[in-house]
């Protein structure tokens, strides 16, 4: 399938059958795109939980307005920026950079030190803003390959950020849940699948300078 027609064929989907299941193989290639997606300066502040446990997801929904899609949906996917940038963040890449193309870590120094000095400027509250930022780009990404293997998905801002920490025990480990989606497959009583896609055109929304 190209690429327009998947964008055209995906939605934003309100009702999960909660009969089916994400098959292991696709789960896998969905997760590699993410694990793939463009990022600046090629760091991954983030962590990404694949939540499949019921009982978990049942006491994650009130936190997001009691919506349907959290339990039925084959996998709630909470995308978790770390909410201020460290030094060990940035000699953590530096060392896999090493690693995986080859090269010695002390000639990676100056590179380093920038990235340290540029991050350094932003106060902890705009490293928390930006790296949230990241995740949108990663989300994107899920979106396209959920489209591409015909499998649906719901990107999701309404929910409680505050309550998926606590019950997520993510404050202590630095992280914030940032948006989450769901991803499965539609149910036949989802009102809003196949409604035609209200969109600008591209008169409208593009211009050329």
């Amino acid at each position: 399938m190209g690429l327009i027609e998947n964008l055209n064929w995906r939605y934003a989907t309100k009702k999960f059958d909660a009969s089916k299941k994400i098959s292991s193989q696709d789960l896998d290639t969905i997760l590699e795109a993410v694990r793939l997606s463009a990022i600046s300066y090629g760091l991954q502040l983030y962590k990404i939980l694949v939540i499949e446990d019921a009982e978990l997801r049942a006491k994650l929904q009130p936190a997001a307005w009691n919506q349907s899609q959290i339990v039925d949906a084959s996998q709630l996917i909470v995308f978790c920026n770390y909410s201020s940038v460290k030094a060990e963040h940035i000699d953590e890449y530096l060392r896999l950079k090493a690693d995986t193309q080859g090269m010695k870590l002390e000639d990676l120094k100056a590179y380093g030190d920038f990235m340290k000095s540029k991050l350094g400027e932003f106060s902890p509250e705009a490293q928390g803003v930006w790296t949230a930022r990241q995740t949108y780009i990663a989300l994107g990404y899920l979106l396209n390959a959920c489209a591409a293997l015909r499998i649906d998905a719901c990107p999701m801002e309404g929910f409680e950020p505050e309550k998926f920490n606590e019950i997520l025990g993510l404050q202590e480990r630095g992280l914030n849940a940032s948006v989450i989606a769901t991803i499965g497959y539609r149910s036949e009583e989802d009102p809003t699948a196949g409604a035609p896609k209200v969109r600008k055109s591209k008169a409208d929304l593009f211009e050329i300078i």
